[in-house]
């Protein structure tokens, strides 16, 4: 693994890092288990180290000038050209270029993405328990050549040699498998991320995407959705007040909530939305259907409309003179988005990719052939079922998707989900349900490992199907790099229609009942690690709370106890997120006295 090579998506939202092990990709995630980072960083007032991440972004509510976000939509460009747009004063740097203003001091585009590259970096190499020096790094393909250069001084100035910078939209289409289309193949690719939106339309001759034509708006995003609908919100609060003449904190919470709303009615008809004490003293209550939200964000996500028509006209093509249409970027979830592409293109999207993940994932794929730890796969057939695992709380954690070619390789990182665990079960799932005793149980593996405290192991899980449709399933302690392996003859592949048909029909009759399952058990496993980190946290720094902080902390404490008991799923993912919001203030004292430790010593 010396000669590894990073695959990052830097994101204007979010990033990802990732690289190939063992010949299989893989996306890292941090300490806390999370694969995406929030872009954000956050520049304490005494001088002391940054902050990146979901720490950074907490720190919104009390140091909203001190946290950049959305530093993507200022690298390589020039101050002149740039208004407005974030909560940091955006100047002019050195020759022009644009920067941001944090207290006195003038920080570089290219610093902050540096920042967080340095902390890309680092979760890679604490993952990978190694030093990790080069990069492939992925840009909107309407990138000019100053937005690449300044991508990859800032790559240089994290430490990495950036080997490669990648096309989004074409690192997307190889994470999608677009690269064993046949020759001549066209495939646009629709691109919404939290910031920016891109739509390309790209051919594939001779093994090579070409980039045939690429629209865009930077400032267009599921941003614009959460704006949108907080604004909304607001609306129905009752207070005559201007959305723009609100506190940054307040806004905050609206635009929090805004969000939440998006995510949850993705899969869900209607969500409850509560603020407790949202400014100190109000509070706010209110049930958002997903029409009601449809309509809202109908006219943001209309706005993509004029550049898909243009870009097909720019590339001189029809709707159908196109292969493919695929999605990538958080905002693609909400099924609106799809719809609407459905209707522009003429043809169903492609879905069945990770949209969060698919850019990252395509330049981790694009790592490893540059590396030469991943070779060029062949078409050969497709897999009719996910494959997976049981995770903890009796999920199906899929590693192979269903309609996956093959041959392939996939894989992921596990850790113990209590103290003291000395092996994991890893149970072999295939199907399509979202429990794992819904599913067909193929094999099991007992992989053992140090005791230790929780999330301390790491197990990493790879499974491979090869041209025969033979699965093999890899199983890792990364600390004693002993291996276990099971071998499964044909049951990736060689499965009866009849049985297919009949797993796919089940989990669409059952998709309703298995979603509010899988959002109780993820509610319930939060609420558990929640409580008590709110209770120790309380232990540690409680009395640095004021009455009226600490009553809400309590309060929200009591609300996920009440839900818990009642068993209501959707109350409780509800309580979670106030109680999250609710602990806002405490976690910043947390972090601001972390960093008061670090600098002491």
């Amino acid at each position: 693994m010396d000669d590894a090579i990073l695959g990052i998506d830097l994101g204007t939202t979010n990033s990802l890092v990732g690289l190939v092990d063992s010949g299989f990709p893989i996306l890292l995630a941090d300490e806390n288990g999370q694969r995406l980072v929030p872009s954000a960083v956050y520049f304490p007032e005494d001088g002391s180290e940054p902050v990146v991440g979901e720490a950074a972004l907490r720190m919104r509510s009390l140091a909203p000038g001190r946290v950049v976000t959305s530093i993507k939509r200022l690298i390589g460009r020039r101050a002149a050209e740039l208004a407005g747009g974030s909560a940091c004063e955006i100047v002019a740097g050195e020759g022009g270029a644009a920067a941001v203003r944090v207290g006195g001091e003038v920080i570089s585009a290219e610093q902050v993405s540096a920042l967080i590259l340095t902390h890309l970096k680092s979760v890679a190499e604490r993952a990978m328990e190694m030093e990790i020096r080069r990069a492939v790094i992925t840009v909107p393909a309407y990138f000019n050549d100053a937005q690449r250069n300044a991508t990859k001084r800032a790559g240089e100035l994290a430490g990495l040699e950036v080997v490669r910078i990648v096309n989004e939209p074409t690192a997307a289409a190889l994470a999608y498998g677009l690269d064993k289309l046949d020759e001549r193949s066209r495939v646009a690719v629709y691109d919404l991320g939290g910031g920016t939106f891109d739509i390309s339309i790209l051919e594939l001759n001779e093994g090579i995407f070409q980039v045939l034509a690429t629209r865009g708006d930077t400032r267009l995003g599921g941003d614009d959705i959460d704006r949108t609908v907080a604004e909304f919100l607001w609306s129905q609060s009752g207070d005559e007040r201007g959305f723009d003449e609100l506190a940054l904190a307040v806004r905050g919470k609206f635009l929090q909530a805004a969000e939440s709303a998006k995510v949850e009615l993705s899969t869900a008809d209607a969500t409850d939305l509560r603020l407790p004490f949202y400014d100190g003293e109000r509070s706010f209550e209110y049930r958002l259907e997903r029409e009601q939200f449809e309509r809202l964000a109908r006219p943001v996500v209309s706005r993509t409309d004029p550049h898909c028509r243009a870009v097909l006209s720019d590339a001189g093509l029809e709707p159908g003179d196109l292969d493919q249409v695929v999605l990538a970027g958080g905002s693609t979830r909400t099924p609106l988005v799809a719809r609407m592409v459905g209707e522009i293109f003429e043809c169903e999207p492609n879905v069945s990719q990770n949209p969060d993940e698919v850019v990252a994932m395509g330049a981790v794929a694009q790592a490893g052939v540059l590396s030469g730890a991943m070779a060029n796969l062949i078409l050969l057939d497709v897999t009719p079922l996910s494959l997976g695992i049981e995770t903890f709380g009796g999920l199906m954690n899929v590693i192979i998707p269903r309609n996956t070619t093959i041959p392939a390789k996939r894989g992921e990182l596990f850790t113990n989900a209590v103290a003291n665990q000395e092996s994991m079960a890893v149970r072999i799932l295939q199907g399509e349900r979202e429990l794992a005793k819904d599913n067909w149980r193929l094999g099991e593996i007992e992989v053992p490992f140090q005791a230790g405290a929780k999330a301390s192991a790491r197990v990493g899980i790879q499974f491979e199907i090869d041209e025969n449709g033979i699965l093999r399933i890899l199983a890792r302690d990364t600390a004693s790099g002993e291996d276990q392996v099971l071998q499964i003859e044909s049951a990736a592949v060689d499965v009866d229609d009849e049985k297919v048909e009949s797993m796919v029909s089940e989990s669409v009759k059952h998709a309703f009942d298995d979603m509010n399952a899988r959002i109780w058990t993820e509610a319930k496993l939060k609420s558990e690690e929640l409580l008590p980190a709110v209770a120790e946290a309380l232990e540690v720094a409680g009395e640095a709370l004021d009455p009226e902080q600490r009553g809400r902390v309590d309060a929200g404490v009591a609300e996920v106890e009440t839900a818990l008991a009642a068993g209501d799923a959707r109350a409780l993912k509800v309580a979670n997120l106030a109680l999250d919001e609710a602990t806002e203030e405490l976690a910043a004292i947390l972090v601001e006295r972390a960093m008061q430790g670090i600098g002491d010593t």
